[in-house]
């Protein structure tokens, strides 16, 4: 997925497990010539706890009418990438992101994180 000043986000795996979650993970790459600064919009509503995170990534499962957001531990904090302050250019950081697993009949979610196109994610498991 294409995001803006050329921030790149592949995503390699969407899986569920046997505990009745859904794990995204990939990476993001700065593709553009300078640092990038703009990641406090993947926060989303995000209330601190994380820090600068990806916290605002959704699913949407548009058969099942249903968006889920990213789980939180007993802290509030997302069970996702944190510490995204600055991504140098050229860089590649991890990406990783922890939702309820939508029903097993759900085999594709639509991805969003703001500043980037929506993709549209197949699920294995």
């Amino acid at each position: 997925m294409n995001g803006e000043s050329g921030m790149v986000l592949t995503i390699s795996k969407a899986a569920r497990d046997a505990g009745g979650f859904l794990t995204i993970e990939g990476q993001l790459k700065n593709t553009g010539g300078t640092p990038y600064a703009n990641t406090a919009p993947w926060r989303g509503n995000e209330l601190n706890a994380s820090g600068v995170s990806v916290a605002g990534v959704t699913l949407v499962d548009k058969v099942g009418k249903k968006r889920y957001y990213v789980l939180r531990d007993t802290e509030g904090r997302c069970l996702c990438t944190t510490g995204l302050n600055i991504i140098e250019a050229s860089q590649t950081m991890p990406f990783f992101a922890q939702f309820p697993a939508p029903p097993a009949s759900t085999t594709e979610v639509d991805f969003s994180l703001p500043t980037f196109a929506t993709a549209t994610v197949k699920l294995s498991g």
